[in-house]
């Protein structure tokens, strides 16, 4: 596994702290836990401004996001999102979503 140095500020490295106590783990494993739900949020956020602008299909919206295409859908959902998508692109979508 690589190794990364980062210097952060006190107040976060105290709220990290905190954290890592609450969690019941040590520094590094709560660093990298927050690391892997904020690339996460960072990949939807994206992919969901993608998608509402009509950049990108559902198919191409899940890939970024780095969910399935049934996630997506309850991403979707979830956050009421509607498609600047032309019929024909949905249609492409349905069905590669049938394919699947």
């Amino acid at each position: 596994m690589p190794s990364i140095s980062a210097r952060i500020p006190d107040d976060e490295d105290a709220t990290l702290e905190e954290v890592a106590e609450l969690l019941e783990e040590d520094k590094s494993t709560t660093i990298r836990k927050a690391l892997q739900e904020g690339l996460r949020d960072i990949r939807v956020r994206i992919a969901v401004e993608r998608y509402q602008s009509g950049e990108v299909s559902v198919n191409e919206a899940a890939r970024i996001a780095g969910v399935s295409l049934g996630e997506w859908f309850e991403i979707a959902r979830e956050r009421n999102l509607t498609s600047q998508l032309s019929p024909e692109d949905l249609e492409a979508d349905a069905e590669s979503a049938r394919e699947l």
